[in-house]
C-alpha cells in the first residue's frame, strides 16, 4: 500500500480531497471528473493522475454510471495520519491539550501552505529513513 503521508504530500491531491470532502456534504451521488476539472481549474489528465494514485491509497472511491465515473472521499485511511499526529499534539500540550474541533470549512492559505510544508517534510523524512534502513540492510 502507498504512503499516505507520500499521497497527501501532494498540493493537488490535497486540493482534490477538500473538494470532494467539501461535495460530499451536499450530495452522496459523488463528483465527476468534469465537476473536479472545472472547480479547480486543472486539466482533465492531470485531474485523472491524482485520482488514479488517490484510489490506490483507498482514500477515494469511484461509483461507474456508464461513461462517467464519480468520486467521493473515504475518510478512513487518513486515520493513520491522525494516529501519527496525535503524540506530537499530546507532547505539546500534556494534558492541556485543546480539543480538536473538526470543520468542513477549507483551509485559509497560510495554513494550507503550512499542511504542505509539513506534508513534504514527512515525505522527504521518510524517503531519508527508508534510503539509510536499506543501507544499512534493514
Amino acid at each position: 500500500m502507498t504512503d499516505i503521508f507520500d499521497v497527501i504530500a501532494d498540493g493537488t491531491r490535497r486540493d482534490i480531497l477538500q473538494l470532494l470532502l467539501r461535495r460530499s456534504t451536499e450530495e452522496d451521488a459523488g463528483t465527476s471528473v468534469s465537476q473536479i476539472v472545472s472547480e479547480l481549474g486543472i486539466s482533465q489528465p492531470t485531474v485523472s493522475k491524482h485520482l488514479k494514485v488517490l484510489r490506490d491509497a483507498e482514500l477515494v472511491s469511484v461509483r461507474e454510471d456508464g461513461q462517467r465515473r464519480f468520486y467521493s472521499i473515504e475518510v478512513d485511511p487518513l486515520g493513520a495520519v491522525d494516529d501519527w499526529l496525535v503524540p506530537f499534539l499530546v507532547d505539546a500540550f500534556g494534558d492541556s491539550a485543546p480539543d480538536i474541533d473538526f470543520s468542513l470549512v477549507p483551509l485559509p492559505e497560510g495554513a494550507s501552505h503550512a499542511a504542505e510544508v509539513v506534508g513534504r517534510a514527512a515525505a522527504s523524512a521518510k524517503h531519508v529513513v527508508t534510503t539509510a534502513l536499506k543501507r544499512l540492510g534493514a
